[in-house]
């Protein structure tokens, strides 16, 4: 007889970006209003509306929606997904090998784990979330205690100076404090 399987884990232990929802729903408003647009625009020449114009006003709608649409993020104990337009990033945070968030280009933190695997998050993403950016300072730490992470420990302490301090400032001011 085989071992029960694990039973899956809570919803409640996965955390996801808050604000993702809405950012979304925005670029798909500005997409959406960008072709809407386009074509009362292509519709008044004097050609009036075309296949090629319609083709071509949807294909710019596209590109905005593909620029604008923000990567979803979500994080359990352990695993960091990001989900973009094609492509998912799951990193291992509890098993983490490198962390990078360059000083010049403050935007992105960048993790690898173990397995090779690589993910970015935006900076705003955490700011915003601060319970997804406690998760992943937790798991970095772990992989710290657990001696794999061997790169970017300065920068991990400086970015966790960075987003704490920012927290504090939203917490004071929401407060009115300020």
């Amino acid at each position: 007889m085989q071992p029960p399987l694990p039973s899956p884990r809570p919803a409640a232990d996965v955390l996801h970006d808050a604000g993702w929802p809405g950012e979304a729903r925005a670029a798909l408003l500005c997409s959406g209003l960008l072709l809407g647009i386009a074509l009362v625009v292509d519709a008044g020449t004097s050609h009036g509306l075309t296949l090629p114009g319609a083709l071509g006003c949807i294909a710019l709608g596209m590109v905005l929606l593909v620029i604008l649409l923000p990567a979803r993020v979500s994080a359990a104990p352990g695993p960091l997904t990001v989900r973009g337009l094609w492509v998912t990033r799951t990193v291992r945070t509890d098993r983490l090998v490198a962390v990078a968030w360059p000083a010049d280009t403050a935007g992105r933190l960048a993790l690898r784990d173990e397995d090779g695997a690589r993910a970015e998050v935006d900076l705003r993403v955490l700011l915003a979330n601060p319970a997804l950016w406690l998760r992943i300072e937790a798991d970095a730490l772990t992989s710290r205690a657990h001696g794999t992470l061997e790169h970017g420990t300065a920068d991990l302490t400086r970015l966790a100076l960075h987003v704490h301090s920012e927290t504090a400032r939203t917490v004071l001011r929401v407060s009115g404090l300020d």
